[in-house]
């Protein structure tokens, strides 16, 4: 069964805001080392680095500004965590160095809010 058209519309608009977060943070001189990695126990949106410091980066993008505790909310943490330690697992030479756990909230007309280590690995 094909997904419904307000599943591909979701689909279709966390596709942009993945896209947009990750030109964000090239911005801040962050190196994106994947995006949308997926593993058997979840996906997470990014992956980068910046200072020798491997970053997962959860994306979560509102129709309005100030809907950021209830995004943060809605962060499955060990979801994140879990698929961290996968990568991690895959990548081994990333293992020994810092980790962090990152938000970037997006909404129309606003710039992206990023909320650096945002939880610690559960």
């Amino acid at each position: 069964m094909p997904p419904s058209l307000s599943r591909q519309r979701a689909e279709r608009a966390g596709r942009r805001a993945e896209f947009w977060a990750a030109w964000f943070l090239r911005l801040k001189l962050y190196s994106i080392r994947a995006q949308r990695y997926r593993t058997p126990v979840g996906e997470i949106d990014l992956v980068a680095s910046r200072f020798g410091v491997t970053v997962f980066v959860e994306v979560k993008a509102r129709a309005r500004r100030g809907h950021e505790l209830e995004a943060l909310e809605a962060v499955d943490q060990r979801r994140i965590s879990r698929a961290a330690d996968y990568f991690l697992t895959r990548h081994p030479a990333l293992a020994d160095s810092p980790l962090r756990f990152d938000v970037v909230f997006l909404a129309p007309f606003m710039w992206p809010r990023h909320l650096v280590n945002a939880f610690d690995a559960l």
